[in-house]
């Protein structure tokens, strides 16, 4: 059993989550990390690989390979090569040398969504194409009609969040396969962010890779994946992409050059021991985020004037708090007391995102000052 009640004190270092709102009476729930201690197994090879005391250039050995490999062979069957494996500093940075290195003069991607999708087609000197979500059978899902009619023949790349972020949808085998046939026809690349994969929040469901429902779309896939939601390991900068295709793994690599760094050290050290030994703490933590997310979800069923839709993974809760009537819900909460995500740079500023990976007794803290907020209207 592990300890996810276990209060750790984060203004005691320069986290940004904690001292985005330093000195004010303010719980952040916000930035996309969780407030628990990272797993032990990683902790402990931490430890180890510091007391070594050299930290020079290093290399991927074949342990840390092999992490990954069997670590996507075991949780979403999913048969890769260590030849289609490369290491980036992060997903965001990835998402950038994505555009970079596909051709074509503007980038489709879907909205309300992470701002870095819209971002980084932007730093291309590329269109975006957005295209709103749809709720269906009250969730969010993508809307393939409205792609087929915005769609146009400079779009050669399809930018892929799944699970989806902010609102928390596993898409669907059926729903990928329609994509998948989507870029077929159009002849898109498909780069696809899948940073939360392992944070489903429900034994139902199950996350697939884009690319691994067939060659095909393998060939025009670029997967992004990272330890660092899951673990808790976000600043240590390890993530890598999975690119089965030779020659779009050329491009990207060459595109990568010089200006984008591969995995620290001590980053491959907290990789490889989470993929060999954090599987029994991830069983754990995804009980602990599903029930925190039935607290979230209790308090919105309270609040007629809020709705959250289903959510299927993740440990950030997309709340629509349009009825409120506020002119920025994000300063509305903000001013009682909670500093959650203001929903504008994802897409929707009458929304929230509440990041409820913290410690039962302080998403109950944010959740009642929540409450003291909507009852003081």
């Amino acid at each position: 059993m592990f300890n996810f009640d276990e209060i750790v004190d984060r203004t005691k270092t320069p986290c940004e989550k904690w001292n985005k709102y330093k000195g004010a009476d303010v719980i952040p729930a916000w930035v996309a990390d969780m407030d628990f201690k990272s797993p032990p197994c990683v902790i402990e090879a931490l430890q180890r690989r510091v007391a070594e005391g050299v930290f020079g250039y290093t290399d991927i050995d074949e342990e840390t390979y092999g992490a990954i490999l069997s670590f996507l062979k075991r949780h979403y069957n999913w048969e890769i090569q260590k030849e289609w494996l490369v290491f980036t500093h992060g997903v965001v940075s990835s998402m950038n040398v994505a555009c970079l290195s596909v051709e074509g003069e503007s980038v489709m991607t879907t909205t309300p969504i992470y701002p870095h999708f819209i971002k980084a087609p932007m730093h291309a000197n590329k269109e975006v194409i957005a295209i709103a979500m749809k709720e269906e059978n009250n969730r969010w899902t993508l809307d393939f009609e409205a792609m087929e009619e915005k769609i146009n023949p400079t779009c050669k790349l399809f930018m892929l969040c799944n699970p989806y972020n902010p609102a928390g949808t596993v898409f669907t085998c059926k729903e990928l396969e329609q994509l998948g046939a989507f870029c077929l026809k159009h002849d898109l690349t498909i780069c696809s962010d899948e940073i939360h994969a392992d944070l489903l929040l429900n034994q139902s469901t199950k996350h697939i890779p884009i690319a691994s429902l067939s060659e095909a779309l393998a060939k025009r896939s670029i997967t992004l994946m990272a330890p660092s939601k899951t673990f808790n390991i976000a600043g240590l900068q390890a993530s890598f992409a999975v690119i089965p295709d030779v020659e779009l793994r050329k491009r990207f690599k060459k595109t990568m050059g010089s200006m984008v760094g591969g995995i620290n050290l001590l980053g491959i050290t907290a990789l490889k021991a989470a993929y060999l030994g954090g599987d029994a703490w991830l069983g754990e933590l995804r009980t602990y985020l599903a029930e925190n997310l039935a607290l979230v979800q209790a308090f919105v069923n309270r609040n007629p004037k809020l709705k959250l839709l289903d959510q299927e993974a993740t440990f950030l809760a997309w709340i629509d708090a349009t009825a409120l009537h506020v002119k920025s819900p994000y300063e509305f909460f903000l001013q009682h007391g909670v500093g959650l995500s203001d929903g504008g740079p994802f897409g929707n500023a009458q929304y929230v995102r509440l990041n409820f990976g913290t410690q039962r007794t302080v998403l109950k803290a944010i959740l009642e000052r929540m409450q003291k907020a909507v009852d003081s209207l």
